[in-house]
C-alpha cells in the first residue's frame, strides 16, 4: 500500500515537472516592431516579407542566383513563396507577411515575437512594384544589441533580382504604371542578385517603356526602423 501511495503521489509531481519544463514565462519572450517607410516618389512597395532567424539563413546573396521565392516577390510582389522557403530552414524562428502595399511617403509595420533569445537576426524584402524585378530590404541585421524600447533605423538601397530583363514594358511590369503579368518562370537576365541600376523611362528615350520620369529612384529607397518592444 505504501508503494501505491508513493506512486500516486509521484505521478502528479512528475506531470507538474514536465509542464513546468514546457512553460514559457512572459519575461522569456522577446518581440520586435519592424516599420518600413517608403522614400520614393512613385514606387509603391509590395507587402513585406519579414523573417526572424539565426545564422544559417540568407534571404539573398549578391552575386548568386535569387531563390524561386525571392524571384516571385521581386517580379510579382507576392511574399508567400519566400516565407514558405524561409520556414523550411531550421535557422528560421518565425516569419510574418504584411497585407498591404506601402505607398510613397507612407509606412507600414509588423510585429514578430519569439521565446528564443540570443543570436537573433532580421531579414526582410519588398518589391518596388513599378519595376521588372527590383526589390529592397535588409539581410541578417543583428538584433542582440537592442535593449527594451530601443530602436534602430537603417536606410536601404534597391536591388535587382537578376531574373527578368528590365524592359519596363506594359506586359512585364506589374505595378500601377503598367499592370503587367509580374512573375514569369523564364529567367532572361543575368540570373544573379545585384544593385539595381535604376529605371530608364520613356522620358529618357527607352522605347516601349511604361514608366515615366516620376518612377525614377535613387538610394536609399526605404527606411527600416526596428524597435524592441520586450
Amino acid at each position: 500500500m505504501k508503494r501505491n501511495h508513493f506512486y500516486l503521489a509521484t505521478v502528479p509531481l512528475l506531470a507538474m515537472t514536465l509542464l513546468a519544463g514546457c512553460y514559457h514565462r512572459d519575461d522569456d519572450r522577446v518581440s520586435y516592431e519592424v516599420r518600413v517607410t517608403n522614400l520614393t516618389e512613385a514606387q509603391p512597395l509590395s507587402p513585406l516579407a519579414v523573417i526572424l532567424h539565426r545564422d544559417g539563413y540568407a534571404i539573398w546573396q549578391v552575386g548568386s542566383a535569387a531563390s524561386d521565392g525571392l524571384e516571385r516577390l521581386a517580379e510579382g510582389g507576392n511574399p508567400d513563396a519566400l516565407l514558405l522557403e524561409a520556414s523550411a530552414n531550421p535557422a528560421v524562428i518565425t516569419t510574418v507577411a504584411d497585407s498591404t502595399a506601402i505607398l510613397p511617403g507612407t509606412s507600414s509595420s509588423v510585429t514578430l515575437m519569439s521565446h528564443a533569445k540570443g543570436n537573433l537576426a532580421l531579414s526582410l524584402a519588398t518589391m518596388l512594384v513599378n519595376t521588372n524585378d527590383g526589390f529592397t530590404g535588409i539581410k541578417a541585421e543583428i538584433l542582440d544589441g537592442l535593449a527594451r524600447q530601443q530602436s534602430r533605423s537603417i536606410t536601404v538601397r534597391a536591388y535587382d533580382a537578376g531574373t527578368e530583363a528590365n524592359s519596363e514594358s506594359v506586359a512585364t511590369v506589374p505595378g500601377p504604371a503598367a499592370g503587367g503579368e509580374g512573375y514569369n518562370t523564364v529567367r532572361d537576365d543575368r540570373d544573379s542578385v545585384g544593385g539595381h541600376p535604376g529605371v530608364i523611362s520613356s522620358d529618357d528615350g527607352l522605347s516601349g517603356s511604361a514608366l515615366n520620369a516620376s518612377h525614377r529612384f535613387d538610394s536609399p529607397v526605404a527606411l527600416v526602423t526596428i524597435t524592441r518592444l520586450e
